[in-house]
C-alpha cells in the first residue's frame, strides 16, 4: 500500500496497528532498542505519534483518526522502515527501570540488563543502607545514574561521560526527574575529572563493541553515536581504563559492575587470573561482571 493510499483508506487506530505490523514484519527491520518484535514496535510508534498512553482502554482502538494523525503515523513508519530509524529516536523517549527518559541521536537508546540489578538494589552484593555514593561511568542519557538515584534515595550519584552532547541529554533527564540535588553530571574521560571520592558502587555500561563487530551491526545502530559503541580492536579500550583505576575510587566494601556484552571472552582472555563474577538475568542479557573492591585492587 502506497503512502497516500494508506492515509486515504485506513481509518481507525486498529487499522494502523494492523497495517503497520504487516509493514514492519516484511521490512526486515531490527528490533533491539526497547522492543524485540514488530507488534510491540509499531504499537509504541503509533502511541507515541498520537501522544496516547500505552494502557489506553481497548475500546479506543476503534476510534477514527484525523488526516494529520494518519499522515504523521505514515511518516514515522516510513522513517522507521526506509531509514531504519529506531522508534525511540522518532518519539524521543525510551523506558528504563520503568522510568521514562528523553533520548535522541546524541546518546545510545537505554537497553542494558543492568536495569534488573538496579531494581534489586544490587543485592546480595551490596547492603542498600550502606550505599552512600554511586558513580556511573559512560552515563549517556543518564538512565543508569537516575535509576540508581531512585533505588538509593539517600545516596549521591555522579554521572560521568566524555561527550558534552551526551551530558546535555543527561542534564535534561536529571531535570525531568527532579534530581538536581542528588545526581551530578561530570564531563570526564573516565576518571580524569572525577573528584577524589570513595564510591560504594561504580557501575558502567561503557562502549564495548569491537572493530569487527561494528561492521556487522544492523542499520538501526548506525543512528547511534559511534563514540558510545566502538572501543578499539577487541572492544575493551574503555574497560581496561576502568579496571586500572577503579580501585582508587571504591570504598572498602564497594563493588564494580561493568557490562562488556560480546567482549566477555576477550576480557577473560586478557585477565585470566581475575575472578570475574558473571551475572545472570531473568529477562535476558549477558556479559555483565562484578568485582569487589578487594578483587579490583589485586588487578
Amino acid at each position: 500500500m502506497e503512502k497516500k493510499q494508506a492515509i486515504d483508506e485506513l481509518r481507525t487506530l486498529k487499522d494502523f496497528i494492523r497495517w503497520g505490523y504487516s509493514q514492519l514484519n516484511q521490512s526486515e527491520a531490527f528490533f533491539g532498542h526497547g522492543t524485540d518484535n514488530a507488534l510491540d514496535d509499531i504499537y509504541a510508534l503509533i502511541m507515541h505519534a498520537l501522544n496516547l498512553p500505552f494502557d489506553m482502554p481497548e475500546a479506543y482502538l476503534e476510534t477514527r483518526l484525523t488526516t494529520d494523525e494518519r499522515s504523521k503515523i505514515v511518516d514515522w513508519l516510513e522513517k522507521r522502515i526506509e531509514q531504519r530509524v529506531p522508534t525511540a529516536y522518532l518519539s524521543n523517549e525510551a523506558w528504563f527501570c520503568h522510568l521514562p527518559f528523553y533520548v535522541d541521536e546524541r546518546v545510545l537508546i537505554p537497553r542494558s540488563p543492568i536495569a534488573e540489578l538496579i531494581e534489586a538494589e544490587f543485592t546480595p552484593w551490596l547492603e542498600p543502607d550502606d550505599v552512600h555514593a554511586i558513580l556511573d561511568l559512560c552515563t549517556g542519557s543518564g538512565c543508569i545514574a537516575i535509576a540508581c538515584a531512585y533505588a538509593f534515595p539517600e545516596a549521591s550519584v555522579d554521572a560521568v561521560d566524555i561527550s558534552h552532547d551526551a551530558l546535555d541529554v543527561t542534564r535534561q533527564n536529571i531535570q525531568r526527574h527532579g534530581l538536581e540535588e542528588q545526581v551530578r553530571a561530570i564531563e570526564s574521560d573516565i576518571f580524569e575529572n572525577v573528584p577524589p571520592t570513595k564510591y560504594d558502587l561504580i557501575v558502567s555500561n561503557p562502549p564495548y563493541v569491537s572493530q569487527d563487530e561494528m561492521q556487522t551491526l544492523p542499520d538501526e545502530y548506525r543512528h547511534e553515536p559511534a563514540l558510545g559503541l566502538e572501543a578499539g580492536q577487541d572492544g575493551l579500550d574503555i574497560v581496561h581504563h576502568i579496571l586500572s583505576q577503579a580501585g582508587d575510587y571504591l570504598s572498602d566494601n564497594g563493588v564494580l559492575i561493568v557490562e562488556v556484552g560480546n567482549s566477555q571472552e576477550a576480557l577473560i582472555q586478557a585477565y585470566p587470573h581475575v575472578p570475574f563474577l558473571w551475572l545472570d538475568f531473568t529477562r535476558g542479557g549477558e556479559g555483565v561482571f562484578m568485582l569487589t573492591a578487594e578483587q579490583v585492587q589485586q588487578i
